[in-house]
């Protein structure tokens, strides 16, 4: 007996679409999680806003190599990288 999935059908357009949408996405690791954005590309600077980080004490960590906070104007962050956000303690 073969099943139909009528909710799965869609057409060939819509499909492309799909497709174009999903690959087009930015995906990241941060802190071992995968996430994903928008965009084409950005730099670091651009994802300090997209995490709502503004003002905050916090360094990142870009496949194994510290990111200097002068260039995070400057500093690209490509598809498939891996990041490590720690935000600073304070105490004493």
């Amino acid at each position: 007996m073969e099943k139909k999935f009528n909710f799965l059908k869609i057409n060939k357009l819509s499909y492309i679409y799909l497709l174009i949408n999903y690959y087009s996405n930015m995906k990241i690791i941060i802190n071992g999680t995968i996430k994903e954005f928008n965009v084409q590309s950005m730099t670091a600077a651009d994802l300090v806003i997209q995490l709502k980080l503004e003002g905050k004490r916090f360094a990142i960590e870009c496949n194994g190599e510290i990111m200097p906070r002068s260039l995070f104007k400057e500093l690209m962050i490509n598809d498939g990288d891996q990041l490590e956000i720690v935000g600073a303690v304070g105490g004493g």
